[in-house]
């Protein structure tokens, strides 16, 4: 592979050409390009590069100096284009100020290598004794396990430091990511992590020494802590549906809502234990109701924009239609159920597609149908605050034209001729607090997080004592009048 490293140095005249001369012998024909990025120093550390790479060691250094304070972030944004651009297949990160082990280069690009991992990072933590041994002042070691501990928490992994700078890439997985919209201080390797875990990358820890010098370290320590725990702490929610969703760029739009207390699964239950029977299914999405309640016996035709992929096994029947055009006329009537599960929130006219699926029905037919609540804290919450913007998902998806109530979509219904049977409200989708976090292994069964049995739980009591605020979704079962 095409090997290439990225230098970020910033005042490092001192030390600069220490980290060069680490670098091992036998593995200097291997690099293909080496960037030492000096990030508009005050000292001399351009021309240290400069007269470094005048000299005969056998390594292909190209040196830049910026002329404005990157940061330290920014700094590797550079480095990493630089790498792509040069069609370089890997790329691994050290610092001028030689903290980290050049000697070790070969070991840190060998997983990449062998197809095992599109990330590797150099952990000072899988031996904890040795960090101290290192150097690593006490209040360093203290705050880089509290911080650790927290972000696993959150995401749902198990590394051992998260706060290495110690890194390989592979140069495709670093193409695959938004890192322009990352930071460019010291949060930006935290972000990275959190880029690589949305986009479902392997990561792979080996262990490095620990050394620290007399290098000055410009990390304002607070500063840093809360800008990484507020940025996993936002990835997570906006994994939930809140907020505007840039941080979850790998993630679909609109996943099915799976959990045993969800809107989609109180659909499955209310249908699934009545005898079989005609249902139409509208907005059928990737076919996750339609199927449960074809394996139940159910006869099931579906209707969406766009045709499932397993669509044999999902229903008997499908027609590929508009809904807001209303519904397509080869569907035809006699139904004695409709299900219409997250539909009316994206429709122009729902009032015209609700007298629709009246006709469709059976004269005793029933029409189950689910919508957000618009009335729920977090809307409340923006709108309180004059901030009224979408979100990629959730209560205020972008795709959102209308917005419900309770009391607004049972006027609705009944405007349309339909009468309420039973509406049940839903609570936050708690399920997807662990997507994106621990992936079970074959045979293992999944495991409940703990911020999600917590989350389940205040979320249970809170629905209870005041439905209309903490209802995420209602689900209503109606019956043609």
């Amino acid at each position: 592979m095409r090997i290439g490293i990225v230098i970020v140095a910033y005042n490092a005249a001192g030390t600069l050409h220490k980290v060069l001369d680490r670098i091992p012998e036998p593995f200097r024909p291997r690099i293909e390009r080496i960037l030492i990025s000096d990030d508009a120093s005050t000292d001399a550390t351009y021309l240290v590069g400069l007269g470094y790479g005048a000299l005969e060691t056998g390594l292909p250094i190209t040196v830049l100096r910026q002329e404005r304070n990157l940061g330290y972030g920014g700094n590797q944004k550079v480095g990493y284009r630089w790498a792509i651009e040069h069609g370089l297949d890997v790329v691994v990160l050290l610092h001028g100020d030689g903290q980290y082990a050049p000697e070790l280069l070969s070991e840190m690009v060998a997983p990449i290598e062998r197809g095992e991992a599109d990330a590797v990072f150099g952990s000072r933590m899988m031996h904890r004794e040795d960090a101290r041994r290192g150097g690593m002042p006490l209040y360093k070691y203290v705050g880089n396990r509290i911080l650790t501990a927290y972000e696993n928490k959150v995401m749902g992994s198990h590394l051992t430091e998260w706060h290495s700078g110690y890194r390989a890439y592979s140069v495709d997985a670093l193409a695959r990511l938004p890192l322009d919209r990352n930071s460019d201080g010291f949060d930006f390797d935290t972000q990275v992590i959190v880029q690589l875990m949305e986009a479902d990358c392997r990561i792979v820890e080996i262990p490095i020494p620990t050394f620290y010098g007399d290098e000055i370290s410009h990390v304002n320590g607070l500063r840093y802590a809360f800008d990484i725990c507020s940025y996993v702490t936002r990835y997570r929610l906006q994994k939930m549906g809140f907020g505007r969703g840039d941080l979850t760029f790998a993630t679909k739009r609109y996943e099915e809502k799976i959990g045993p207390e969800s809107s989609h699964s109180i659909v499955v239950d209310l249908i699934g234990q009545r005898t079989p029977r005609r249902v139409l299914d509208i907005g059928c999405g990737d076919g996750w109701i339609a199927t449960r309640l074809k394996l139940k016996g159910h006869e099931v035709t579906g209707v969406d924009i766009e045709e499932p992929v397993e669509l044999g096994t999902a229903m008997d029947r499908f027609v590929k239609a508009d809904l807001d055009d209303g519904l397509p006329m080869d569907v035809g009537g006699g139904y004695d159920i409709v299900v219409a599960a997250d539909v009316f929130e994206h429709l122009r006219d729902p009032m015209s597609l609700l007298a629709e699926i009246r006709e469709a029905l059976t004269t005793d037919g029933t029409l189950v149908a689910s919508v957000p609540n618009v009335a729920h804290w977090y809307p409340r919450l923006k709108f309180g605050s004059g901030r009224f913007d979408y979100d990629r998902r959730g209560i205020l998806d972008q795709d959102h034209l209308r917005f419900f109530t309770r009391r607004s979509f049972t006027r609705l219904a009944a405007e349309a001729g339909f009468r309420l049977v039973s509406v049940r409200p839903t609570g936050l989708p708690v399920e997807v607090v662990d997507r994106g976090g621990d992936t079970p292994q074959p045979g293992q069964r999944p495991r409940t997080s703990t911020p999600r049995k917590v989350l389940r739980a205040l979320d249970r009591a809170t629905l209870a004592v005041a439905p209309n605020l903490f209802a995420y979704q209602w689900v209503f079962e109606l019956q043609r009048r």
